[in-house]
């Protein structure tokens, strides 16, 4: 029997099964999701023993999920959310298949190394452009499931479960490396993204609210013209959009951990989950004791000690300390979903959610994957550890600048 919140409380929304149904099968299937990318992250350098080859993964996934992002909004519209969602999920299925297939005995004996690697980056080009559709259909969701009155504190809520989802599958990619191998590892993925797929199928069919004017390009342009004339939400996926690129130290923790750290599988495994762990850790203090004033200046000052601490784990040796600096990064990066998260679905009319969602993850979810190729080539330009150290300090610059340049940002509270 499901636990009853009082009215009054932040977990009230989970009152609601709709509700439970997707915060439980996201989570799951981000967790699948996760444990891909560390396993993925892994083998790569296992089988190039090239940091360069770490970012043309990332580079990989972005060219498609940029190329049919503003698209993907549009579509997302026009039609059912539910079923297009299922659609997705199904298609990833597929797409690990592919991989347990690339990870088998008879791949491996069949291909060269590099062959096998470039058939790993054709993979995630698909799962590019899957993402493209998929993650802002999770995020247009949330309000059709709940109402307005309770949205921000589900989308504290769904924020904290994505994020305990990539804590999870980044620590437990980790484990299954070291204990099952990566073929078997992928067996346990699959798993997990067909109990999301189950869970999901239990929220009811939504109905569509964009009216179609049957001119796509009209559509789109309607999309990005709203995020741009609101200036908190530009404001905010600006910013988010250079620390992350200029910051994503985590696409090279492959390399930390094997070749600076000197730790198995499993320390890589805690490492890849660092951040994620000091995301959740700031989510839930936020979702229970949520930011009443100065939002936006805490922004700032989020994103400016994220450098720091990116530049911490630059120049670390030591794992304990490695492991401290990114998971204090990872609060600083909690405190910057939360903001971002809930101005995107405060400020969105419902109608527009799939094109504004679409943009957002041009500028943020993509800039992981941009953030990964740019630290792949700086690593092959500077050296692993000159990288990060560089990618931090332009973080901070980044932070600087925008700080004069966005004084509406700065100012801004809700």
């Amino acid at each position: 029997m499901a636990v009853k919140f009082p009215q009054n409380s932040p977990y009230a929304v989970l009152n609601l099964p709709e509700f439970r149904y997707f915060i439980l099968g996201r989570f799951i299937f981000i967790m699948g999701l996760r444990m891909t990318g560390t396993i993925i992250g892994w083998w790569m350098y296992l089988l190039t023993a090239d940091p360069l080859a770490l970012g043309l993964v990332g580079l990989s996934e972005v060219i498609p999920a940029l190329t049919l992002a503003l698209y993907a909004g549009h579509y997302i519209d026009q039609h059912e959310k539910r079923r297009l969602l299922l659609k997705c999920i199904l298609f990833y299925t597929i797409c690990i298949g592919a991989l347990i297939f690339l990870a088998s005995p008879f791949a491996n004996s069949t291909f060269n190394k590099w062959t096998i690697a470039a058939l790993i980056c054709s993979v995630i080009a698909v799962t590019g452009a899957i993402r493209a559709f998929a993650g802002p259909t999770f995020s247009a969701m949330i309000a059709q499931i709940v109402s307005k009155n309770v949205l921000p504190n589900a989308a504290s809520i769904s924020s904290a479960t994505w994020l305990i989802g990539s804590i999870s599958g980044h620590a437990l990619g980790g484990f299954t490396i070291a204990y099952l191998g990566i073929f078997k590892s992928f067996f346990v993925v699959i798993a997990f993204v067909i109990i999301g797929f189950l869970l999901l199928r239990n929220i009811a069919v939504k109905p569509i609210l964009y009216k179609a004017t049957g001119n796509t390009i009209k559509s789109i342009i309607e999309g990005v013209q709203y995020v741009f004339k609101t200036k908190e939400i530009l404001g905010a996926m600006t910013l988010d959009l250079f620390a992350v690129l200029f910051g994503g130290a985590v696409a090279l923790v492959p390399v930390f951990a094997k070749d600076i750290l000197h730790v198995s599988p499993v320390g890589f495994g805690w490492l890849n989950a660092a951040m994620d762990i000091g995301s959740i850790i700031m989510v839930t203090i936020l979702t229970i004791k949520p930011l009443q004033r100065n939002q936006g200046r805490i922004l700032f000052f989020a994103v400016g000690a994220f450098g720091i601490c990116i530049i911490c784990f630059a120049l670390s040796k030591l794992f304990w300390l490695s492991f401290f600096a990114l998971m204090i990064a990872g609060c600083m990066d909690g405190i910057s979903v939360i903001i971002r998260s809930t101005i995107l679905q405060l400020k969105t009319p419902d109608e527009l959610r799939g094109r504004v969602m679409s943009v957002n993850s041009m500028f943020i979810n993509s800039s992981n994957e941009l953030g990964q190729f740019e630290s792949g080539l700086a690593a092959r330009l500077l050296g692993t550890v000159r990288s990060v150290v560089f990618g931090g300090c332009m973080t901070l610059g980044v932070a600087l600048f925008t700080w004069f340049k966005a004084p509406s940002l700065r100012k801004m509270e809700y």
